[in-house]
């Protein structure tokens, strides 16, 4: 009797479900407060389904086989007080696809966490640091979240600017192995929306682009001249 996985067999369930294969950041600036997410993917439109956060809660990126209720129900146990790795804890406990997810985690407070399912196509994994975790499937090694790491440690400037860092150091170090398509980046901050109204500080997104990481950095330089700090 051929047996098959519990995880499988959900995932086998859904229709039309592609794995979000790529390679995001999510970090955190103790300085300013502002959280955010980098993300680049062989996946058309990859920022309406990986990036969530919310200014003085969290921010999230799910992907792999993407659970994107890990994004809204991630938020509400972080502001319930829950820290990363608990709140990561729960989601993935309580989803029986947990196999073929992948899914990174900062808190308000810099803490961090990830998880990439035992399902999840190769190679897949993570690597975290002080205020960030960087996070991929389908990549050429592990050497792109090492450089995604190295280049937010090492780049000076606003988060923006460190995560974007970033895409540029993974894609260099090989990236999604199947190519590149989309990428998106999404940073908030209290306050720092629109006319002060809300806290969706950044929210840029290439949903289809032969360089998309630098097409969205070309959108980020026109954000800074129509949005001075």
């Amino acid at each position: 009797m051929l047996l098959i996985p519990l995880s499988l067999l959900f995932h086998l369930s859904q229709p039309n479900i592609s794995p979000v294969a790529t390679f995001s950041i999510v970090g955190y600036d103790a300085e300013t407060g502002a959280l955010g997410i980098a993300v680049q993917s062989k996946f058309f439109a990859v920022g309406s389904v990986v990036p969530w956060a919310e200014a003085g809660v969290g921010a999230i990126a799910t992907q792999s086989y993407a659970n994107t209720t890990y994004g809204p129900n991630g938020l509400k146990l972080l502001n319930s007080g829950l820290s990363a790795e608990q709140t990561l804890e729960r989601l993935v406990a309580e989803d029986q696809g947990r196999a073929t997810r992948q899914v990174g985690i900062v808190d308000a407070k810099g803490n961090v966490a990830n998880y990439t399912g035992d399902e999840c196509n190769e190679w897949a994994g993570a690597v975290s640091g002080e205020n960030y975790t960087a996070q991929g499937n389908i990549l050429a090694g592990e050497e792109v979240v090492k450089a995604m790491g190295k280049a937010f440690e090492e780049t000076e400037g606003e988060l923006a600017d460190k995560l974007m860092a970033s895409l540029f150091a993974g894609q260099e170090a090989g990236g999604d192995t199947r190519g590149q398509q989309s990428a998106a980046l999404l940073v908030v901050q209290a306050h720092s929306g629109y006319g002060g109204f809300n806290d969706r500080y950044i929210d840029l997104r290439v949903d289809d682009a032969e360089k998309p990481i630098e097409e969205l950095q070309r959108l980020l330089e026109i954000h800074k001249e129509w949005v001075p700090r």
